[in-house]
């Protein structure tokens, strides 16, 4: 078989913390961040640079937790703190995959990962380490879909690849309509004026005026990141 020839040379990934959640209903399954992690190891061998960008919403949901009375900013805090317990989880599992990782977070906590300066966070790319980055965009009513389109620009990413539980795009809800109907390419507008739940609009908004590419895969398939990369059809692409 012959080598796989990538088509992006450095991309961001987006991850839900759900993502870690495996079967359980709440924290981290070690297995699926493993799973995850030998994913990108392999892509990584490929020569790809990789950051990504992970949520907290298996340990904590700042929107959620708002809209039963908390302090709005005060949630989004502890979601973003959420974030970085997740970047850890995700660091251990890369290393212990033979990956170079580097946690970087937008609320300073030395002691634990880097401050986000992006230039640096561009070198640790360009020396094949993969950066994770915490805490989202280090502000409160900001999420982390607008975390990885912002921190996409920032280090001039090809693509967002934004893996999910389900393969792209649906014009409903896949799990209560069996019947609805996947989109392979649809464009940014279209997602927005649609209402479709990709990423939220702020986040698509950023993609479309910086014309950002976004991939919808199904994150559960393994093998379905190195796919993705060497440019198969797989999942939804948002472009313009």
């Amino acid at each position: 078989m012959p080598p796989t020839t990538p088509a992006y040379k450095r991309i961001l990934l987006k991850l839900s913390g759900e993502a870690l959640l495996g079967d359980q209903n709440y924290g981290i399954d070690p297995a699926v961040a493993s799973q995850i992690a030998r994913d990108v190891a392999e892509i990584q061998a490929l020569g790809i640079e990789i950051a990504i960008v992970i949520g907290g919403g298996n340990i904590f949901r700042g929107v959620a937790a708002s809209a039963r009375g908390m302090d709005r900013a005060t949630a989004d805090y502890m979601g973003m703190l959420a974030t970085v317990i997740n970047a850890l989880a995700l660091q251990d599992a890369l290393e212990q995959a033979g990956v170079n990782t580097r946690v970087v977070t937008a609320i300073e906590m030395r002691e634990v990962a880097e401050p986000f300066i992006r230039r640096r966070a561009v070198r640790h790319l360009e020396k094949k380490r993969v950066v994770v980055f915490g805490a989202g965009t280090g502000n409160p009513y900001f999420s982390t879909d607008t975390a990885a389109a912002l921190r996409a620009m920032e280090i001039k990413a090809e693509v967002i690849f934004k893996a999910t539980k389900v393969d792209g795009i649906y014009d409903a809800d896949p799990m209560l309509y069996p019947q609805a109907t996947r989109f392979e390419k649809i464009s940014y507008q279209q997602v927005l004026e649609q209402g479709l739940k990709v990423m939220d609009a702020t986040a698509i908004s950023l993609c479309m005026d910086n014309r950002l590419p976004i991939v919808v895969f199904n994150l559960r398939t393994p093998g379905n990141i190195k796919r993705a990369i060497s440019g198969e059809p797989i999942g939804s692409l948002v472009t313009a």
